[in-house]
């Protein structure tokens, strides 16, 4: 039996200036489309801060999964504003006193944010709750200031030399420069690709090749990187996309997976856990890295989830890209995992995350009794299926899902017949 915790006020603050500027309003309205999926990491007496609203559906669904009854928790959607960070957004929709309320009903509760940024360590003030996991000691300044340097790619380059982590050959520039960096780096390796210094996901990436005469057309325009710079690398093509994701702890840094990116064009798409076994060196160099990172952030006082993600070239050299230090699309889904495989006495499946694109539309309940029908449905006495774990698309169609088995070869099994079964496009 788990021992108790106290509530969670679970703060969903997908629009936050952590992973990218607010300026580029439409990237985390997109991510944001994911928030349902916070209600993997709730327990009766948890509230949830959503962007998106839940249907009511998939709020009975994920409950039963969890076996909690889905009157326990209580969710509250805070309306987003182009340019507006979470925590301000629930000031102008007049909805904190409500929160407030909330918390009063909740003794001992604490605010679990997304990402930990300074609106959020603000609000958390203001509520008069800790944030988790620091605890009535609050959040020490170091932690913020920490989390905003490495959520950008120069500052984790900067600090991948320090610490002597391969990084792609590359350097940061601002607008003044960028037309000359980038003529200088096609000169020497060909292909590059330009990243504004904050953004997530593959948002705002550029590939551009020497070959292209007109490669000029794709240089960024000024300011398109809101207010910091870019990051110009040699584009590694035909590299693997790989991540590890770690926890910051006051007794170190705590591994809690590794595993591949599936990106188109640089963005993520998908991903699958765990390694596979040619690997190993790769991952052993990975893990290595995000030690240090984990030990770093830990001296500066951050506590809680972060990650590398990482090119592993042809030739099996490691290079470390970026670091993530926040929930990322990976973090909260591999919780759920771990949460549904654990709680079904099952342990370390291997599981994929990824996105179809239906034919047909469906509602949330007409594709669970799809899956149903066929036994792809995530199954305890089994331990193994396909979780729908965002809730319904906007569209009906496009949608978003895990597959959890025993091992690699389980999970591309009940891949390929979920394919079938929900017609989706290109498979």
């Amino acid at each position: 039996m788990e021992e108790p915790r106290a509530p969670l006020i679970v703060f969903a603050n997908f629009f936050s200036d952590v992973a990218v500027s607010l300026r580029a309003h439409h990237a985390p309205a997109h991510w944001a489309r994911q928030a349902p999926r916070k209600i993997w990491l709730m327990r009766p007496g948890d509230v949830l801060l959503t962007p998106v609203p839940l249907g009511r559906d998939f709020t009975r669904y994920a409950c039963g999964l969890l076996g909690i009854p889905h009157r326990s928790i209580t969710v509250l959607t805070v309306p987003s504003s182009a340019g507006v960070p979470m925590a301000e957004a629930l000031d102008r929709e007049g909805l904190t006193d409500v929160v407030r309320a909330l918390i009063a009903h909740r003794p001992g509760a604490q605010l679990l944010p997304l990402a930990l940024d300074s609106p959020t360590v603000a609000f958390a003030d203001r509520l008069g709750v800790p944030v988790a996991p620091y605890g009535p000691g609050g959040v020490p300044p170091s932690a913020p200031a920490a989390v905003y340097r490495l959520n950008t790619k120069s500052g984790f380059r900067d600090l991948a030399g320090e610490m002597g982590m391969r990084t792609p050959p590359g350097r940061g520039c601002g607008d003044g420069d960028l037309v000359e960096t980038i003529s200088t780096m096609l000169e020497g390796y060909g292909r590059i690709v330009v990243k504004p210094d904050r953004s997530a996901g593959g948002h705002g990436l550029r590939f551009i090749s020497g070959a292209d005469a007109g490669w000029a057309r794709a240089v960024p325009p000024p300011g398109a990187a809101g207010r910091g710079g870019w990051v110009v690398e040699e584009w590694l093509a035909e590299a693997r996309s790989v991540s590890v994701q770690m926890e910051a702890l006051p007794s170190g840094p705590h591994l809690l997976f590794t595993g591949e990116m599936r990106t188109v064009a640089g963005s993520y798409t998908g991903y699958v856990s765990p390694l596979d076994h040619a690997t190993d060196m790769a991952t052993r160099e990975l893990e290595h890295w995000g030690a240090m990172l984990g030990r770093h952030l830990s001296a500066h006082g951050y506590c809680g989830p972060y990650g590398i993600d990482a090119l592993l070239a042809s030739d099996g050299t490691l290079y470390a890209t970026e670091s993530n230090v926040r929930r990322t699309a990976t973090t909260t889904p591999q919780a759920m995992v771990d949460r549904l495989s654990s709680d079904a006495g099952f342990d370390s499946p291997a599981w994929l995350l990824a996105e179809g694109r239906s034919r047909l539309t469906h509602t949330f309940a007409d594709a669970l009794r799809l899956l149903q029908a066929k036994d792809l449905a995530w199954s305890p006495s089994r331990g193994e299926g396909v979780v729908l774990y965002a809730d319904a698309p906007d569209d009906e169609r496009s949608w978003l899902y895990a597959v959890i088995a025993a091992d690699v070869g389980g999970t591309a099994r009940l891949h390929s017949a979920l394919a079938d079964v929900m017609e989706f496009e290109g498979e």
